[in-house]
């Protein structure tokens, strides 16, 4: 594949995690950059595949944390069809209830905040996004808004040997 046309699929990742994870959020990129049967799948959100399911997400997600914001945290990689990113970011949560996670829900206005990293590979076809699979730090961030337990005492124990060691 041509530089030319791993430069223009990384364009087409940084558009997107712009006006689509970004603050504001300019949702109409969704039908100029995402293949009509285009999939996002991340763990908290499990697979969501087409415009209106994403648009639908994404409405609900910023209705929720109306602070929302991601941004890249590092070059993007390009290779063939596909672009990886490393991600940051979080919001607060002032919204309606939300239950769009894979355990529990936050009820309205819970005023939780979370924030968290990731990283996210596309696949590009054709100019358009077929594929976005990320990994977020679910665990984290269901700990933050408090639907996870946090650590025990034992492990962060453990944790803070090992570092030590090392």
């Amino acid at each position: 594949m041509s530089q030319d046309k791993l430069q223009a699929n990384k364009e087409i990742v940084e558009r997107w995690f712009k006006a689509f994870w970004g603050n504001p959020a300019d949702l109409s990129i969704i039908e100029e950059l995402l293949a009509p049967n285009g999939l996002v799948h991340y763990p908290m959100h499990g697979p969501i595949r087409g415009h209106e399911a994403v648009r639908k997400m994404m409405t609900e997600f910023r209705e929720a944390f109306p602070d929302l914001n991601f941004w890249g945290t590092s070059p993007l990689i390009a290779e063939g069809d596909y672009v990886v990113g490393r991600w940051d970011g979080g919001g607060t949560h002032t919204g309606p209830a939300f239950a769009d996670l894979p355990v529990g829900a936050l009820p309205g206005a819970s005023g939780r905040k979370v924030r968290f990293t990731g990283t996210t590979v596309f696949r590009i076809e054709n100019g358009k996004i077929v594929e976005e699979i990320g990994e977020e730090g679910a665990l984290l961030a269901l700990q933050q808004l408090n639907l996870v337990n946090q650590p025990n005492e034992t492990y962060l124990a453990l944790y803070e040997a090992d570092k030590q060691s090392a």
